[in-house]
């Protein structure tokens, strides 16, 4: 176990001198071109910069406002009986927001019940088997300037749920 512990700490600077070194085997101006992607990934970064604030801002409006634990109560009359709990549905909408902010109420669900209780468990596979998919579309389709996302939506939100009603199903059996 310790020799991975080992590697680890090497892993990295041996990736950048491999890097560097291979640049300079192929007679690239390796700073050159750095800077170049650098510049390139800046622009990139502020093109994505609104989406990326407006996500955040409404996550949090949404949160802070009590409208996730309103539509919880709401809705979870129809989930339990479907044998999803009402608990969960805040963390199931804001997942395909914002990874954080369903990492934030994850922790408040911990808190609460504990990380190794039902809805614990349950917790932790959605998390791990669900994508934040307007996020992830609208960061990716933008920075490439795609207009029509076609199937990657319905695609996205049909996998998103599959991941969600199988971490129920996994979670009965833990």
């Amino acid at each position: 176990m310790k020799i991975i512990f080992y590697i680890s700490d090497f892993v990295i600077p041996l990736t950048i001198f491999y890097i560097v070194g291979f640049g300079l085997l192929m007679k690239r101006p390796v700073y050159d071109d750095f800077v170049k992607g650098a510049k390139e990934g800046a622009k990139t970064v502020a093109g994505i910069m609104p989406t990326l604030v407006g996500l955040m801002v409404g996550v949090g409006v949404l949160r802070a406002s009590g409208f996730l634990d309103a539509l919880a109560g709401f809705l979870g009359q129809w989930t339990e009986n479907l044998g999803f709990p009402s608990q969960l549905l805040p963390i199931a909408l804001i997942k395909l927001f914002s990874s954080s902010a369903a990492t934030g109420l994850a922790l408040d669900i911990f808190s609460q019940y504990g990380p190794d209780s039902h809805l614990g468990m349950i917790t932790s596979i959605m998390l791990s088997c669900t994508e934040t998919v307007f996020y992830t579309i609208s960061i990716y389709f933008m920075s490439v300037k795609i207009k029509k996302t076609r199937y990657a939506l319905p695609g996205a939100l049909l996998a998103t749920f599959t991941g969600i009603v199988m971490s129920i199903i996994l979670g009965q059996y833990l």
